[in-house]
């Protein structure tokens, strides 16, 4: 099926190539222009409908017709001089503010496909400071928060209140909500163009190095851009085919995952293409492509169905954002396998032999070098190397001992939302910008009477954490009740999650009205909710997508042994990663504990994309030690050949991961993926299992064992005897079969030039 797909892509390579680029193009315009559309920031639309925090969200909708908003910005408006509010300067702020939430905000003329975000705020007024030294607005926008045309508005409606304000000599601050995204993301802007920038430089100088040509370089990213467009536009299609809502990271992570797998399989498939054309210099590139994708597809297949088996097992989870994501990526990496299959090839048969233009040198063999030694040094000495490789792992992987989930907020930037929010948590409760709210609902249909609540409000301001109790509210046929509060601490802290989900959900159930129950949302409420789903989730989804992974590895190597022998060495690598996380995170820079999202992201990251280089490494070794050599020299010629290659598309895929490190809010997901791939590439596919190979010989295979012949049994006895492996034949006499399996190349370049003779 590969062999066919590839030879019909090749065959006509331009039509391909043509395909790609219209399919790129417009579904390029389709994902970036709906994308917003399909995705959502707030956390608590993904919680299963069964937690506490999720039926309170339920309530307020239904009953009092309200939704959370991530846009819900708090604004603070002071006097210039730093003065106390005077009655005047009340009614000003009380005048403007209702002007305010008159005017049309009128946003930019929007792309093609994309919403128009024009609307008029909703104002209303909030809390005085106990001296008076400002007041709070709440202001209300529709739309997603990261979407940039929202954006344009709230930066409109931000300049116009600072501006009416000012007539009256008063100073204004924006915290929360939209302000606090905007901010981020400018604070962020200079950077992640910089690290965008380096990443790119990274990939360009790394081929250029590798291949001496700029059309090596080049060519990969610019194919890998194309499939991206199709890539997601996908994916908004699918979102919108099945009204999914994705959360507001995924467009980042795919991008950063289609540029790593995209370039490193394209790495792949130039490095077996230029091997191929080296040993077959009489072949045509359109035949070259053919029969290198035809060698290496099927272990690029199977690394892409192990990514897309990984995180297809996330539809399983619990919590909505893992249950969106995992399908997200799973198409996008299909995607990529289709165009590895297809526009991959038909680019290596268009530019043939000039992709490596102006080099001259890759044409000649070279005995020596680096993966040749290292090849030689392995398969020499396995013993010492695995045992070198296991005790790097494990002191790694000791990290992990204690290791505690953490869902704070880590590394925020010092942005005028913050200052604002922490003038106004010098005079109100911390938790003043973002309440939270106890609703109160009818169990036997009978109606809420006010009284009823007197004493949970009562018992509320006097429980741990509360600092401020609102007065009860009632929805129309009463119902149902809503109970705001202030928490004494800042919400999304890990102090506030124990506190409702403790005391306060305690409280409120305990002194809940008869005939009614009690639910608490906010913040603090639906991350603590949270954590209890994602701890489930954790111990659903890594067996499942470890098994999954395993079956995938047993019908590519057709072996029992094998898969066993990656499936530990990937699972070494993953608590290495997490080890070394949790060392640098938790206890180097003390904080709480790691990312409550980290090892679910990491394992099927690192497990799923460090499993592409031991697939590409262990299938190589396979092809060699079915060639009459013994099994030593079989693993030195699979490390001499595949080391460039997968050295190569490893930092190029770790230096991606990597810039997610430039944001605060990916910090440690970008730190660890890129620690676990670099470990994956360079420790476990080139030293780890090439060693255990090596000791495991023909074994590796069992219990389906390649053939062996006489040569193999002389080389293996007589293999001491031997010098280095690059000063021996690099290959003996072949038996029929397999001369005919060498002449299988040259019989299809003769059969091409017949065919375009």
């Amino acid at each position: 099926m590969i062999r066919k797909l590839t030879s019909f892509s090749t065959r006509h390579r331009w039509l391909t190539v043509i395909v790609w680029t219209v399919l790129g193009a417009a579904l390029s315009v389709v994902g970036n222009s709906m994308m917003y559309d399909v995705t959502d920031s707030q956390a608590g639309d993904f919680l299963p409908k069964k937690y506490d925090s999720a039926v309170a969200l339920r309530i307020a909708e239904e009953d009092f017709g309200t939704k959370p908003d991530p846009n819900a910005l708090t604004v603070l408006v002071a006097r210039d001089d730093g003065g106390k509010l005077t009655p005047a300067d009340q009614r000003r702020i009380a005048g403007t503010a209702a002007d305010l939430g008159r005017e049309r905000v009128t946003a930019p003329e929007p792309e093609p496909l994309m919403k128009d975000h024009s609307q008029t705020p909703r104002v209303s007024p909030g809390a005085v400071s106990p001296d008076k030294s400002f007041r709070l607005l709440t202001v209300s926008l529709d739309g997603n928060p990261t979407d940039p045309g929202l954006q344009d508005v709230y930066k409109k409606f931000r300049d116009r209140a600072e501006k009416e304000f000012a007539t009256a000599d008063l100073r204004v601050g924006f915290t929360g909500g939209i302000a606090s995204t905007v901010d981020d993301m400018d604070a962020e802007e200079t950077t992640g163009k910089v690290v965008s920038t380096l990443t790119m430089g990274l990939i360009v100088l790394l081929n250029v190095l590798v291949f001496r040509s700029l059309a090596a370089a080049l060519v990969p990213l610019i194919a890998v851009a194309l499939i991206g467009g199709v890539a997601s536009g996908a994916v908004v299609g699918a979102a919108k085919l099945f009204a999914i809502d994705l959360d507001s990271s995924t467009p980042s992570l795919i991008g950063v995952v289609l540029l790593g797998i995209g370039i490193d399989y394209f790495l792949f498939l130039l490095f077996r293409f230029r091997e191929q054309l080296r040993n077959h210099p009489e072949q045509n590139a359109r035949a070259a492509a053919a029969e290198t994708t035809g060698r290496v597809g099927g272990a690029i297949t199977s690394a892409a169905l192990t990514i897309v088996a990984a995180f297809a097992t996330l539809g399983l989870a619990s919590f909505g954002q893992f249950r969106v994501l995992g399908p997200a990526i799973a198409i996008s990496v299909l995607v990529m396998l289709l165009a590895s299959l297809t526009l991959m090839p038909a680019l290596l048969a268009v530019f043939g032999r000039g992709m490596f233009w102006p080099a001259r040198a890759w044409k000649k063999q070279h005995t020596g070098g680096i993966a040749a030694r290292l090849g030689d040094a392995v398969s020499s000495r396995p013993l010492r190397h695995a045992v070198g490789s296991l005790v790097l792992l494990g002191a790694l992987g000791a990290g992990a001992v204690g290791i505690k989930m953490s869902y704070d907020q880590q590394g925020a930037h010092e942005t005028a939302a913050v200052r604002t929010a922490e003038q106004i948590s010098r005079s109100l409760p911390a938790g003043v910008s973002d309440p939270h709210s106890v609703y109160v609902r009818s169990t036997n249909g009978a109606a809420i009477e006010p009284g009823s609540l007197t004493e949970m409000t009562r018992s509320l301001t006097k429980a741990e954490g509360v600092g401020e109790v609102g007065k009860p509210v009632l929805n129309k046929d009463r119902t149902a009740a809503r109970v705001d509060l202030f928490l004494s601490v800042e919400s999304d802290t890990q102090k506030a999650r124990d506190l409702v989900s403790g005391p306060v959900r305690e409280t409120a159930a305990r002194t809940a009205p008869e005939g009614t129950k009690a639910y608490v949302t906010g913040t603090a409420a639906v991350f603590a909710d949270i954590s209890t789903a994602v701890e489930k989730d954790l111990r659903l989804v890594f067996p499942v997508a470890a098994l999954l992974i395993a079956v995938i590895l047993f019908l590519l190597l057709r072996s029992l042994l094998a898969p066993v022998v990656l499936m530990i060495a990937v699972g070494l690598g993953f608590v290495a990663t997490l080890g070394a996380s949790t060392l640098l995170f938790q206890h180097g820079l003390d904080r709480p504990g790691v990312s409550f999202t980290l090892p679910l992201v990491l394992f099927l990251f690192v497990v799923a994309l460090g499993t592409d280089y031991n697939i590409l490494i262990t299938d190589r070794i396979r092809e060699e030690m079915a060639k009459p050599v013994s099994a030593r020299q079989a693993v030195a010629q699979a490390v001499r050949h595949t080391a460039p290659a997968i050295a190569t598309a490893g930092i190029v895929l770790a230096g991606s991961f990597a810039s997610l490190a430039a944001s605060p809010a990916t910090q440690e997901i970008g730190f660890a993926t890129g620690l676990g791939i670099i470990l994956s590439s360079l420790v476990l596919s080139l030293v780890l299992v090439p060693a255990l190979a090596t000791m495991l010989g023909r074994g590796l295979w069992w219990p389906r064992r390649p053939r062996r012949t006489p040569e193999h049994d002389y080389q293996e006895h007589h293999q001491h005897h031997q010098p280095s492996v690059d000063q021996q034949p690099q290959y003996a006499a072949a038996p029929a079969d397999h001369q005919q399996q060498y002449a299988a190349p040259a019989r299809f370049a003769q059969h091409d030039q017949q065919g375009r003779r």
